[in-house]
């Protein structure tokens, strides 16, 4: 493979343009033989891109990495709102986004160092196979999870869209409403299609598309807050699933609270910690970025987190000021299943969930691909296998497996703070030279102060799901 000539003294470089014009994706090309490292000359690192440039333009690069970011976890912001009160939510919600950039910023600044845009290559260069194989796997088994999801809501959501779409008298179970056909088909028509293409940056339309979704679900959000009153009116179609939430409306609980405490406030930081997840997308989308550099790609980032913070603390205001205290833990299920606009809502949050799968699954085929067949050149019949055997091992655990809450708890409490803290602290203080930044420099301290928060969130998380286990309460929410 040719390498790209790079002059000595920068550390943030990027490909001459069109250096490899009818070059395909490195990662899937190349042996961990080839040159991949940082050469050292008179003392300074000279970084060797060896992956191709992409021709993805900035646009659809934040709609490919916003997509990622928001997951399901948008569904229980405003639940989480009413456990914590708004203050505490709004800081708390500041505080993971900015650590959620930084994370990302050290991302970028050891795919600089090191000279290739990989997850996997990144634990290669740490920690040698070892490293590579522990990447791979968490990076698989974090968005298997993710992808989980959100099959599980088209599984339970689609067949209610139907009923709706029903005349309300028909009771008949026919088998267009049952979820174990219906995510067959939509992974068959839809998810299959998309997951197909060679480059995640093709996928940039689809992604703006699902983002227009929850846009249309925010909206509707926002106006429902200002036509439901306080008693609420016409509830009772909508809460006769829950003895709970009627038990606060007839209590008397249409106040909005700035700071509140209670044994589900601990949950809160897990929830947008998952919230923020999307650090195996990132340097798949750096790799295929128009003209990237390290500044171009910390600005996709940070728009696309932006975008995200904007979105999930409307959602969560505007749906805690509309129910209050009475927020169901998924805020769709707190509206009446009836109502035309919010089955309009649900429809356009099952489009947006299933377009998220594909962009979901590219990095799941790539750590397959290092783990198996690193040194083998981009294949159709691989490429195809990979995708398919996938989607058959998401569709078969979501078809059978009843509730696997409790498992994605544990994946989730483990997998995400591994790729938002850990990961990325770890890979920094051992990838980054030390003649270029030492032990006690203030970047590096902060990069390990950075990889234990993370094993502080992870241990906080699993023993929420421990409590949970014991009282059996099961109230562990996050997901992606």
């Amino acid at each position: 493979m040719e390498l790209q000539k790079i002059p000595n003294g920068h550390h943030d470089l990027v490909p001459e343009k069109n250096a490899l014009e009818d070059g395909f994706d490195a990662l899937e090309n190349m042996a961990e033989g080839d040159t991949f490292l940082p050469h050292k000359t008179d003392g300074k690192t000279q970084a060797q891109f060896t992956d191709f440039e992409g021709k993805t333009s900035f646009g659809m690069s934040v709609f490919n990495l916003s997509n990622a970011i928001m997951g399901s976890g948008i569904l229980g912001l405003a639940y989480a709102m009413a456990n914590t009160g708004i203050i505490t939510f709004l800081i708390l919600l500041v505080f993971i986004a900015i650590l959620s950039a930084y994370s990302i910023h050290l991302l970028l600044k050891c795919a600089g160092v090191v000279g290739i845009r990989a997850y996997e290559q990144l634990g290669f260069r740490a920690f040698g196979t070892p490293g590579k194989i522990i990447a791979a796997c968490i990076i698989a088994t974090h968005n298997i999870g993710a992808m989980s999801s959100y099959l599980f809501i088209v599984k339970t959501e689609l067949p209610t869209v139907i009923q709706g779409l029903l005349p309300h008298g028909d009771t008949s179970i026919s088998w267009y409403m049952k979820g174990e056909y219906l995510i067959i088909m939509v992974s068959i028509a839809i998810i299959l299609p998309l997951a197909l293409m060679r480059r995640l940056g093709y996928l940039g339309y689809t992604s703006s598309f699902s983002l227009t979704c929850m846009v249309f679900f925010l909206i509707s959000v926002i106006y429902k807050k200002f036509v439901t009153s306080c008693p609420f009116e016409n509830m009772d179609s909508a809460i006769t699933h829950s003895d709970h939430m009627h038990e606060n409306i007839t209590n008397g609980t249409c106040e909005a609270k700035l700071f509140t405490m209670n044994q589900k406030s601990a949950y809160t930081i897990p929830i947008l910690a998952f919230a923020f997840v999307c650090h195996p997308e990132v340097l798949p989308i750096y790799t295929e970025l128009r003209r990237p550099t390290q500044k171009r790609m910390q600005t996709v980032a940070n728009i696309s987190i932006l975008a995200m913070f904007v979105m999930y603390l409307l959602t969560a205001l505007f749906g805690y000021l509309t129910f209050y205290d009475s927020v169901n833990d998924e805020l769709l299920h707190t509206y009446d299943k009836f109502d035309t606009l919010i089955l309009c809502v649900r429809f356009a949050v099952l489009v947006a969930v299933t377009l998220t799968v594909p962009v979901v699954l590219f990095p799941i085929r790539r750590a397959v691909q290092q783990l198996l067949f690193p040194d083998k050149p981009f294949q159709w019949t691989r490429h195809i296998a990979i995708a398919v055997c996938l989607l058959i091992i998401v569709n078969v655990l979501v078809i059978l497996v009843p509730n696997i809450k409790d498992i994605f708890g544990v994946i989730g409490a483990t997998t995400a703070p591994s790729l938002i803290f850990i990961l990325p602290g770890t890979f920094y203080l051992r990838i980054v030279p030390e003649e270029q930044e030492g032990l006690k420099s203030r970047p590096k301290i902060q990069a390990a102060a950075f990889a234990g928060l993370g094993f502080i969130f992870m241990l906080m998380s699993l023993s929420l799901i421990a409590l949970d286990w014991a009282t059996g309460e099961g109230k562990m929410k996050g997901g992606h």
